[in-house]
C-alpha cells in the first residue's frame, strides 16, 4: 500500500526471501511482547457475546445488502423510516476470527519519531488479539496461511506459522471467511479509499463484522518535514524531492486525515469497529479499545478510536 509522503524506511526490500528472513529473527521477540500486552487486559477477558446460530435474541442491527430478506424483522423496522433491521440470535459455541496483518512494504517504515516500525506494531497486536482469543477458547486463522482452529497456545502457532512463511499473501483472501466470523485487520490503510471499500464490502455483505486498526507512524500524521526532503514510495521506489517540503504540511495532513474519517465513517454505518493505533504510544492502548469493540459486539457510533 502506497504511503503519502513517506520518507524512506530504515529497511525497505521487495524481495520476499530476504524479508521473511528479517520477519523470522524478530518474532519470538513479538510474540514476548504480545504476551506481556494481553496479560494486561486479560482480567476483564470473559467471553463475548457473539451473533450466530442460537435461540437466545442478542440485538437488532441494519439490514446489509445482500443478506436474505426473511432475516429482515419488519415489526423493528417499521419503527424507522429510513431502516431495516434485521433480528441477531447469540451465537451458543466458539467461532472464527480471522487475523490478517498487512505485509506491505509500506509496513516497514519507522520515523525517528516511532519506538518500532509499524509492521512490528501490526504484528505485536496480531499476535496479542491471538493470544487473547485462544485463551478464550475461540477458533483462530490467518487467510491464505491456516485452517481456523483452537488451541490454548494459538499464539505461539500464529507466530511459528509466520516465522516459517517464505511469503505472507500480499492481501488476504476474504472470500473463504464465512458469515457470523469476525476479523482484525492490521494495516496502514494507505491506498485510496473507494479500493479499500470494494475490497472490504465482500465482508459485509457476507455478514462478517471487521475491526480495522490503522497503524500509524506519526511522522506520516503530523507530517514535520521542512527544507530539501527526498520521499520515497517503497511500493513503487518512485522518487519526489521537495526543494521546500513544509510548503505541502497542511495540505497533505488534511488529506491524511480526511482518508482516515472517510474510511472510518464507513467502518461505523455498517457497525464494524475502527481503531487507530500510533506507533510511539502503547500498543496496549488499542488492544484494549478493539477488546471493548469486540466485548460489546458492535462497532456502531465508536467512530475513530
Amino acid at each position: 500500500m502506497s504511503p503519502i509522503g513517506s520518507v524512506s524506511p530504515p529497511v525497505a526490500t521487495n524481495d520476499a526471501l530476504a524479508r521473511g528472513r528479517v520477519r523470522a529473527s524478530y518474532i519470538p521477540d513479538l510474540l514476548i511482547d504480545a504476551r506481556r500486552i494481553a496479560n494486561n487486559v486479560i482480567a476483564g477477558w470473559h467471553g463475548r457475546r457473539k451473533r450466530g446460530i442460537g435461540e437466545n435474541f442478542w440485538q437488532f442491527r441494519p439490514y446489509v445488502e445482500g443478506e436474505a430478506m426473511s432475516r429482515i424483522d419488519w415489526r423493528r423496522s417499521a419503527r424507522d423510516d429510513h431502516q431495516l433491521y434485521v433480528r441477531d440470535r447469540e451465537w451458543e459455541a466458539a467461532h472464527t476470527v480471522w487475523l490478517w496483518a498487512d505485509p506491505s512494504p509500506s509496513m516497514l517504515y519507522q520515523s525517528t519519531l516511532a519506538g518500532v516500525s509499524k509492521e512490528s506494531r501490526a504484528l505485536v497486536l496480531i499476535l496479542a488479539v491471538a493470544e487473547l482469543l485462544s485463551r478464550g477458547g475461540e477458533r483462530i486463522a490467518w487467510p491464505g496461511l491456516t485452517d481456523p482452529f483452537t488451541a490454548r497456545n494459538g499464539a505461539e502457532r500464529i507466530a511459528a506459522i509466520l516465522t516459517h512463511a517464505a511469503e505472507i499473501p500480499a492481501r488476504p483472501d476474504l472470500a473463504t471467511i464465512r458469515r457470523f466470523s469476525d476479523i482484525v485487520i492490521v494495516s496502514d490503510f494507505l491506498d485510496p479509499v473507494d479500493e479499500m471499500i470494494t475490497r472490504l464490502d465482500v465482508l459485509a455483505r457476507h455478514g462478517v463484522r471487521a475491526h480495522l486498526i490503522e497503524v500509524a507512524d506519526p511522522a506520516e500524521e503530523r507530517f514535520p518535514f521542512s527544507g530539501r526532503t527526498e520521499f520515497r514510495d517503497p511500493e513503487s521506489d518512485a522518487k519526489y524531492t521537495a526543494g521546500r517540503a513544509e510548503q505541502f504540511g497542511e495540505d497533505y495532513r488534511n488529506l491524511y486525515l480526511a482518508r482516515r474519517e472517510e474510511l472510518a465513517g464507513w467502518c461505523r454505518r455498517i457497525g464494524w469497529s475502527y481503531t487507530v493505533s500510533h506507533t510511539d504510544r502503547p500498543a496496549s492502548e488499542a488492544l484494549v479499545k478493539v477488546h471493548m469493540a469486540m466485548t460489546m459486539g458492535s462497532g456502531r457510533g465508536a467512530g475513530v478510536r
